[in-house]
């Protein structure tokens, strides 16, 4: 059996450590970005360990995980689309300065992508994520 993550829900306030980024435009972006993922939802923000903020949870062998997710870091804003990006080049072509990783999305800023192209790819995470573990 796969050890539990060490990754897991806190009891911390979301509005503060968001209010506590140092970066206004950053701070601003993280505030956004946690609207969206909370409209796309509909689940509350949770801050996950020190520094992710997710929004519902599903379980899969590794243990409990949000269903996505972010972090307002220094270097970019990550957000954790489950999933992953197969079947998306499509929203990715029309997104706007990006980078990718396996379940990764890294933005240097929002002013950089467009917002509508990003929901649409917050959503089909989520429904994505819904189909496979319910919810």
């Amino acid at each position: 059996m796969a050890a539990e993550p060490k990754t897991r829900p806190t009891d911390a306030s979301v509005p503060d450590f968001i209010a506590a980024v140092e970066n206004p435009t950053r701070r601003a972006d993280a505030d956004s970005i946690c609207a969206m993922m909370g409209e796309a939802t509909a689940e509350p923000p949770v801050l996950w360990g020190a520094s992710i903020i997710g929004f519902g949870s599903y379980r899969s062998p590794t243990g409990d995980w949000p269903l996505v997710g972010f972090s307002p870091r220094k270097a970019n804003l990550v957000l954790y689309v489950m999933p992953g990006f197969e079947g998306q080049s499509d929203l990715l072509a029309r997104l706007g300065k990006h980078k990718t990783g396996s379940s990764c999305l890294y933005l240097n800023r929002l002013a950089d992508i467009d917002r509508a192209v990003l929901r649409q790819i917050i959503d089909r995470s989520v429904a994505s994520m819904r189909t496979r573990y319910g919810g």
